[in-house]
């Protein structure tokens, strides 16, 4: 759409709605609801990662991102003989498990 209709379009709506702000919505009371926001460089990856200020704080030094616990979740499943999609071990056939 061109630059003017958006503007006519935006001028009509306000006629009706003296409070119109545009696309955004007539509330300004509506604020993000989500909580703030760090960034936390993952220590197994190196990646920077926006996390919750609160994990920042708690976890500034030993932080790994949840892609680096996915895969060491894999690796480990792997290596135990279990199913990385499920989590579940695979049981050998006359093991009786305690």
């Amino acid at each position: 759409m061109s630059r003017r209709k958006d503007r006519e379009r935006f001028l009509a709506m306000q006629a009706k709605n003296r409070d119109y702000t545009g696309f955004r919505g007539s509330s300004p009371e509506e604020a993000s609801t989500t909580a703030p926001m760090d960034t936390v460089t993952c220590s197994q990856c190196g990646r920077k990662r926006n996390v919750a200020a609160g994990v920042a704080v708690e976890h500034q030094d030993d932080y790994i991102c949840a892609t680096c616990l996915e895969e060491a979740g894999d690796e480990t499943a792997a290596m135990e003989g279990g199913d990385p999609a499920t989590g579940e071990e695979e049981v050998e056939e006359g093991v009786k498990e305690n």
